[in-house]
């Protein structure tokens, strides 16, 4: 992907207060270990999270409670990190769905932490429900990024 960070700094130099900008341009693609990184860590988390509730002793209700929070914040997240791409690359999206986007992200989350609180679980059971979704949404995160990389990239050397 073709990113520009553009950095207005100015200098440590108590005697000067010279401004420098400074622009990087990246323009490479994802290394196979790194998309297989993140396909294994979504797949692990997604795996783990889900043979963790196939295993519970809760009723189906808590069960779908956990599983419906899981699938929401996947899509969030993704598309949390699509609107972020999309701006960082010019593209046009709207305030409201950008917020609307973040918001749909952080309710997931909010969610979790309160079914996890009042939970009849083990503290450890608890953590591992937590650390199992916050894989799961990073690791999506990272293979929808990785996938977007690819595909930018192959245009680029096609084109």
């Amino acid at each position: 992907m073709n990113y520009k960070f553009n950095s207005d700094h100015t200098e440590n130099d108590p005697k000067t207060t010279k401004k420098m900008n400074t622009t990087a341009t990246y323009d490479q693609k994802p290394t196979p270990a790194f998309i297989g990184a993140s396909w294994g860590a979504f797949f692990i988390g997604i795996g783990a999270f889900c043979i963790g509730l196939w295993n519970a002793e809760m009723q189906l209700n808590e069960k779908g409670y956990y599983l419906a929070i899981l699938l929401f914040g996947l899509f969030a997240a993704v598309s949390v990190q699509k609107n972020v791409r999309d701006r960082l690359e010019g593209l046009q999206v709207t305030d409201m769905y950008y917020g609307v986007s973040w918001f749909a992200a952080l309710i997931p989350l909010v969610l979790l932490v309160v079914g996890l609180w009042n939970a009849e679980l083990a503290l450890s059971e608890k953590g591992f429900y937590a650390m199992s979704f916050i894989l799961s949404l990073f690791a999506s995160i990272a293979v929808q990024k990785n996938t977007r990389d690819r595909k930018y990239i192959e245009n680029k050397e096609a084109s």
